[in-house]
């Protein structure tokens, strides 16, 4: 906490962009922990998850939303949907723009669809994934998002790979938020359930390595969590009744469109699904401090991104 309780700032702050822009990647590096799913896949994000980020000057609230787009479906809609009503309800709205690619009539759409929905909200500009490219090209960028956003706008550029710049953005994220006190308690990451985090690690591990058809039509939603039974632990030959009471069996399912996409997502005699598991039951367990037994199955919901009644009951 700063001395002067007058100084102190907190609020929220929103990172849009178009899809793949390093948004979520950038949400983990600034709480300091892996709370947002992150793929070389465009579109992965499909909840607004809220990262914390304390300093003793500062509290900031991150909401990661989806990347803005032009809908082709119910569920794009929805997303997109998702984004904007965030946009009235949060202090800073910064636009992440990749070091590495030019400035395309997608981020202009995504500047001005932001000036329409909130025009009083503070915008500022972030230049991403500095470390793929040189010293000059990150000034050309730099004067090119300042053409797009006006004068007026700060820019801070940033590599979330390799921590560089993280402490500036946060300064200056921080230096345009209210006065106010700290909320939500120190050590807090995420107000984000258990079960939405899970679902979307699982829904990571899924997503890599595989083609391009399949990253909009994959839902993974969890069927229970449930504490391990001290008598089914000790059968297995675990002797530990410490271990019995620290483990959680977590039963998810996955959702595909087509028995295509199950295939794929299972693999020969169930080798990929069982890859998947094991690289999301380490992710789990890394941000619950708990083991995890996880229990995947696949199942087909042909369509149901264009329907409304699958997509309420899978969370969208």
């Amino acid at each position: 906490m700063s001395k002067n309780k007058d100084e102190f700032r907190s609020g929220f702050v929103c990172f849009v962009g178009r899809p793949n822009t390093g948004k979520s990647t950038l949400t983990n590096a600034l709480v300091g922990q892996k709370i947002a799913i992150t793929s070389s896949r465009p579109q992965t994000t499909r909840h607004t998850i809220r990262g914390i980020v304390h300093r003793d000057h500062a509290q900031l609230i991150l909401v990661d939303t989806p990347g803005l787009h032009r809908p082709r479906t119910l569920l794009g809609q929805r997303l997109n949907d998702l984004v904007r009503d965030t946009y009235s309800e949060v202090d800073v709205i910064a636009i992440c723009i990749p070091a590495d690619e030019k400035i395309g009539p997608g981020d202009r759409w995504i500047v001005q669809q932001i000036r329409q929905m909130a025009p009083k909200t503070t915008l500022l500009g972030v230049v991403t994934k500095i470390d793929k490219v040189s010293r000059d090209a990150i000034a050309h960028q730099l004067m090119a998002v300042s053409e797009l956003l006006g004068p007026d706008a700060d820019i801070v550029p940033v590599s979330a790979v390799k921590g560089e710049q993280v402490e500036v953005l946060i300064d200056v994220i921080a230096s345009k938020m209210p006065e106010g006190p700290a909320l939500y308690p120190d050590g807090e990451l995420t107000d984000e359930p258990e079960e939405t985090l899970m679902a979307e690690l699982i829904r990571e591990a899924a997503l890599e390595g595989v083609r391009d058809e399949l990253p909009h039509s994959l839902a993974v939603v969890i069927e229970e969590v449930l504490e391990r039974d001290e008598d089914e632990e000790l059968e297995e030959g675990l002797n530990n009744p410490k271990a019995a009471r620290d483990m959680l069996d977590v039963h998810a399912l996955l959702y595909v469109e087509r028995p295509s996409q199950k295939a794929i997502i299972i693999g020969k005699g169930g080798a990929r699904l069982k890859e998947v598991g094991t690289n999301a039951r380490k992710q789990i367990e890394s941000i619950l401090g708990v083991r995890i037994y996880l229990h995947l199955h696949v199942k087909v919901a042909k369509d149901w991104q264009r329907d409304p009644k699958q997509l309420g009951k899978l969370g969208f």
